[in-house]
């Protein structure tokens, strides 16, 4: 007698824990892995990008100084690409920017997110302050360790 049953997905365990740790490695919340027909999701403390599309208003702030660069050229205060991908300011397109700069920040707020293999990682603050300058624009590519956003306390 056939039967209509799929044939049971068992992924190999040291795959998972290779591709859980390449997420980690990365700074990386989802990543999808495809073998043949069989295909394997992961996700992390996933949080949807759009919770922070909703603008604040709030009072326009002076610019902040330019922050200095320190011996690597990477100025202080720089929040960097954790990933190679392509970086956007705001949610969606013709959505307002998560940010611009004089905003005040709180850490763990949204700065940006980047998009890397069609997923979309949010670059969150890792520090309560003041956003003092943009360096990349909407819709640049990225590479591993590029100053993004420089947050001033």
């Amino acid at each position: 007698m056939p039967t209509n049953k799929t044939p049971e997905f068992s992924p190999n365990l040291a795959t998972v824990r290779r591709l859980a740790k390449l997420m980690a490695e990365e700074g990386l919340t989802e990543l999808e892995f495809e073998d043949g027909k069989q295909r394997l999701r992961l996700g992390r403390g996933v949080v949807a990008a759009a919770a922070n599309a909703a603008p604040v208003a709030a009072a326009a702030a002076p610019a902040a100084p330019a922050a200095a660069a320190d011996a690597g050229g990477t100025p202080e205060g720089a929040v960097t690409s954790p990933m190679v991908g392509t970086c956007y300011l705001s949610p969606e397109p013709g959505a307002p920017a998560f940010v611009k700069p004089g905003d005040r920040v709180k850490e763990g707020q949204t700065l940006v997110i980047i998009e890397a293999m069609k997923v979309m990682n949010p670059i969150r603050s890792p520090r309560a302050g003041t956003v003092a300058r943009i360096l990349v624009e909407n819709g640049s590519p990225v590479e591993y360790g590029e100053p993004l956003i420089v947050v001033s306390p």
